[in-house]
C-alpha cells in the first residue's frame, strides 16, 4: 500500500500517515459561511483537500472514506441580509429569509466549486441542523466546569484547558497581549469564548436552557465533527487563517467534552492567497471571486491548475502569467489527447501518486504531467488529469468537441493563407501574408507554416469573434 507522508500542524512535522482505522478514515474540513459567493481565497481549500480526499480514496478504496465538509448558515452577516431584504419588503418571516439566502448562496457555492473539478463531500451538514447537538455538547462542557452561563451567553473557560495555544504555538497570556479580545461584563476571563448567545425578536434563535439563542461559531465545528465522524478521527483541515482562534477553540471545547478521546490526530492548513504579490483586498481592487473569473471565461480546470501549481504549504500567488501558462498547458494536452486519442488507462501513472503521497505534492504531481505528455501517452495523460480533478473524461470530451469545432472553422482560412502564400511568392510581395497571419495570431491562432503547406491550430486564448473581419 502507498506510503502517505502529511505535514501535521499539531506537530510540526512531516509524519507517515496512520489511519485509525483503515477501513473508515475520516476527514473534517471547516467549509464556508454561506452570506455570499466564494472568492478565490475560498476556492484554496476546497482544491486542496479536494486532492487529498482523490489520494486518500485511491489508496483505501472510494468506500473507505468519509469527507465531512460543513455550511455555517447561522451567522450575523447571514441576519443582516436577511433583515435588509425584509426591511425592503420581502415576504416571509426571518427564518424564511435566511433559509432562502443560504439556500441561493448553498447553490451558488456548489456550482462553482463543481466547476473547480471538486468532487461533493461524503456529508455537508448544515449547522441550523445540528443544534441539539450543539446544546448538549454546552451542557457537558457546562457540567464539567469547563463553560459557565452568564445573562444568558454561556462562555468557555480557557485557562481550565491546560494545552489551550499547542495547535498555533502561543501562551494564552501572549494571546491576550497581542490579539483583539471582545470585553463584556460577564466574562470572567477576556480569553473566554462564546459556546450560546442570546438572541432578540429580530434574530434566528434556538430555545435552550439557557433561554432563547443561537450557537457561538466554534462549536458547532465541534458538534458536526462529533456527530457525523466520532470522537477522535484522522484529518481535520482547513485555511491557516482558521488556525487561530477557530482550530484553538475547537480543540479546547471538544477535547473538554471528551477528555478521553484525542480529536483529530493530523491537522493540515493551506496558506494563504495573493493576487499579483499583494494580499487580496476590496480596499486595493484586486478582490475576485470564482464566479468573477468563470464569467470572464477562465475555464474551471485553469483555476484549479493555477491552485495546483503551489504546494498548500507555501503561500499562493494568483498572477496573469499563471493563468496564461496553465490554460496554455492544458491545451496542448488536450491538442495531444485529441490527434492521439486518449484510449485507457489503468489508473494514475505511479509517479503521479507518489508526487501527491509526498505532502500533497500538487507542484510535482504537474511535472509528472508534463513527462507523460512529452512520451505522447494521451491515455495516461487523460488518466492523470481525471485524477487530479482537471479534467474528467467528460469534460474531456467537451474539449476535445471544441477543439475539433475550432479547427474545422480554421480550415477555410489555411486554404486561404496557403494560396496567399503562392501568389506573394509570384509577386514577390509578402505583405498580404503578413497581414492575414497578423489577423490570425491576434484571435490565437497558432500559424504554422513551411514547405508542406499551412496549418492553423487554435491556441489557448483563441477567440473567434476576432475572425469575423475576415469572413
Amino acid at each position: 500500500m502507498t506510503d502517505i507522508r502529511l505535514t501535521n500542524t499539531k506537530t510540526k512535522a512531516l509524519e507517515r500517515f496512520t489511519p485509525i482505522d483503515p477501513e473508515n478514515v475520516r476527514m473534517y474540513v471547516c467549509g464556508p459561511t454561506v452570506y455570499d459567493r466564494a472568492h478565490l481565497g475560498n476556492a484554496r481549500p476546497v482544491v486542496v483537500f479536494d486532492l487529498l480526499f482523490r489520494l486518500l480514496r485511491h489508496v483505501y478504496g472510494a468506500d473507505h472514506v468519509t469527507y465531512v465538509r460543513n455550511f455555517t448558515d447561522v451567522d450575523d452577516k447571514i441576519n443582516a441580509e436577511a433583515q435588509r431584504r425584509r426591511a425592503a419588503g420581502a415576504p416571509g418571516t426571518l427564518e424564511d429569509l435566511i433559509r432562502a439566502r443560504t439556500e441561493e448562496t448553498i447553490a451558488w457555492y456548489h456550482a462553482d466549486m463543481d466547476a473547480l473539478g471538486a468532487l461533493r463531500p461524503t456529508r455537508e451538514p448544515r449547522a441550523t441542523d445540528y443544534i441539539a447537538q450543539m446544546v448538549e455538547m454546552i451542557g457537558q462542557l457546562i457540567a464539567s466546569g469547563h463553560a459557565y452561563a452568564r445573562e444568558g451567553h454561556v462562555l468557555f473557560r480557557v485557562r481550565s484547558y491546560r494545552d489551550y495555544g499547542a495547535l498555533s504555538g502561543r501562551s494564552v497570556d501572549d494571546m491576550i497581549a497581542g490579539a483583539r479580545v471582545e470585553v463584556a461584563p460577564f466574562k470572567e476571563d477576556p480569553m473566554d469564548f462564546v459556546l450560546w448567545k442570546p438572541s432578540d425578536a429580530d434574530l434566528p434563535g434556538w430555545d435552550s436552557p439557557w433561554g432563547r439563542g443561537r450557537p457561538g461559531w466554534h462549536i458547532e465545528c465541534s458538534a458536526m465533527s462529533y456527530e457525523l465522524l466520532g470522537a477522535t478521527f484522522d484529518i481535520h483541515g482547513g485555511g491557516i487563517d482558521l488556525q487561530f482562534p477557530h482550530h484553538e477553540n475547537e480543540i479546547a471545547q471538544s477535547m473538554c467534552a471528551h477528555p478521553e478521546a484525542g480529536f483529530a490526530k493530523v491537522w493540515m492548513h493551506n496558506e494563504m492567497l495573493l493576487v499579483e504579490g499583494r494580499k487580496m483586498s476590496k480596499s486595493l481592487g484586486n478582490f475576485f471571486t470564482v464566479r468573477d473569473l468563470l464569467d470572464q471565461g477562465v475555464p474551471g480546470e485553469v483555476i484549479r491548475f493555477v491552485i495546483l501549481m503551489t504546494h498548500y504549504g507555501k503561500p499562493m500567488d494568483w498572477t496573469e502569467e499563471k493563468r496564461a501558462l496553465a490554460a496554455e498547458k492544458l491545451a496542448r494536452w488536450v491538442d495531444l489527447i485529441a490527434r492521439v486519442g486518449a484510449g485507457a488507462a489503468s489508473g494514475p501513472s505511479d509517479a503521479l501518486v507518489a508526487a501527491l503521497a509526498d505532502d500533497l505534492n500538487s507542484h510535482a504531481a504537474l511535472a509528472v504531467l508534463d513527462v507523460v505528455a512529452a512520451q505522447g501517452d494521451a491515455a495516461q495523460l487523460a488518466a492523470d488529469l481525471d485524477f487530479l480533478g482537471l479534467l474528467s473524461p467528460e469534460a474531456l470530451a467537451t474539449r476535445v468537441a471544441e477543439r475539433a469545432d475550432r479547427t474545422a472553422g480554421l480550415r477555410g482560412l489555411a486554404d486561404r493563407l496557403q494560396a496567399e502564400r503562392e501568389r506573394a511568392k509570384a509577386a514577390k510581395d509578402f505583405s498580404g501574408v503578413d497581414r492575414l497571419k497578423a489577423v490570425l495570431t491576434a484571435a490565437g491562432v497558432v500559424v504554422q507554416m513551411g514547405k508542406d503547406g499551412v496549418t492553423l491550430e487554435p491556441g489557448p486564448d483563441f477567440d473567434a469573434s476576432k475572425l469575423e473581419a475576415l469572413q
